[in-house]
């Protein structure tokens, strides 16, 4: 299974993984799957520490804290292409969040399963989602 981490499962993957759930640690650790991330949640978890809802440990930069969780977990990279950006405004997701229908077209365009616990998502339709509950 080719599975696109939000950005919150993602960060939790790294700093709190007691918060995901026994069948989403199951999915990440099996070694059939392949694990994607998008740059967005990259510009995303760089925004939320610039504004403070985030914080790294120690004097570690948030450029420095990506860095570090992608030497320990590579990925394959969603990347943000014109298919992504003209599909993210046609997704059928129940709100407007930018990073979130990013993720969403992204999910679509490569044909992989959004691992996310945002309800929003979870009821959008025509992308697959794995949901961290």
């Amino acid at each position: 299974m080719n599975l696109l981490l939000d950005t919150h499962v993602w960060v939790w993957s790294h700093a709190a993984p007691e918060r995901l759930a026994k069948r989403v640690i199951a999915a990440l650790l099996e070694p059939a799957n392949d694990l994607w991330l998008s740059p967005i949640s990259i510009w995303e978890f760089l925004l939320l520490a610039e504004r403070g809802r985030l914080e790294t440990q120690g004097k570690v930069t948030a450029a420095g804290w990506v860095e570090a969780a992608l030497s320990r977990v590579p990925m394959h990279e969603a990347a943000l292409t014109r298919d992504v950006a003209l599909r993210s405004r046609v997704v059928r997701v129940d709100h407007e969040d930018p990073a979130d229908r990013f993720l969403a077209a992204t999910a679509e365009v490569y044909e992989l399963t959004l691992v996310t616990a945002d309800e929003r998502l979870l009821r959008g339709k025509g992308f697959r989602t794995l949901s961290n509950r």
